[in-house]
């Protein structure tokens, strides 16, 4: 499930803009101004980054040029302002696509897919865990192509991110924000109650997968060699 993070300081677009884009599977991360974006980009992984102009703090140009100093994930930039040199500049400093407001939600998402496409990133809505599917699509749980495994929401989108990303490390805060929302007010200790029941349920299938816990940091889920 690729990841998208939006960059606006309206929060009306960057709604419609989550909207949309999670209603093609993919698993959106807006922030408000561009310094709290580039501090996100700096300790998370973002496979496609969609950014206003007009920002305060850190505005669409400054942060498009320190994106480029630290990954090169496709950059699509929005803005108000359909002039020649905009464009232009807003290529030289490193940006893939650009769209101009007001702008169709539908080509913004298909602009989205020909980036990820170009750049070699799937924007498949299932993965595999070994014999394991998950179709975040029907939100089945498939074992052998054929057994359903039946999951609670919240366990299967936990799943599924972690097996999104196997290897790599999510703090529990993280996890929180990714799943929950940012507006979650329980603890972090629902993350744990979680993890116990998934490897309760794949207890018999561990050849397949496992999440393993970094102790003081989070959990990070791997795939089985068979």
């Amino acid at each position: 499930m690729p990841k998208v993070l939006v960059v606006d300081d309206d929060r009306y677009i960057r709604e419609l803009i989550r909207l949309y884009l999670e209603d093609e599977g993919f698993e959106v991360v807006e922030k408000s101004n561009g310094a709290e974006a580039l501090e996100y980009a700096e300790n998370d992984t973002v496979d496609l980054f969609v950014l206003d102009i007009m920002m305060p703090k850190l505005d669409g140009w400054e942060l498009c040029l320190k994106l480029r100093n630290i990954g090169d994930a496709p950059i699509l930039m929005i803005t108000a302002k359909g002039e020649a040199a905009d464009r232009i500049k807003g290529f030289q400093l490193g940006t893939d696509d650009y769209l101009v407001k007001p702008f169709d939600p539908m080509e913004l998402v298909l602009r989205v897919k020909a980036l990820l496409k170009r750049y070699g990133v799937s924007t498949s809505q299932t993965i595999k865990l070994g014999s394991i599917s998950l179709d975040r699509k029907s939100y089945q749980v498939i074992h052998n192509n054929n057994q359903l495994i039946t999951l609670p929401m919240k366990e299967f989108e936990l799943l599924y991110k972690l097996g999104s990303y196997p290897g790599q490390l999510f703090t529990r805060v993280t996890l929180i924000e990714d799943i929950w929302g940012m507006d979650y007010e329980g603890d972090e200790r629902t993350v744990d109650v979680h993890i116990k029941r998934l490897r309760e349920r794949f207890e018999a299938l561990e050849a397949e997968f496992k999440i393993v816990t970094i102790r003081g940091l989070g959990y990070r889920l791997e795939v089985g060699s068979n």
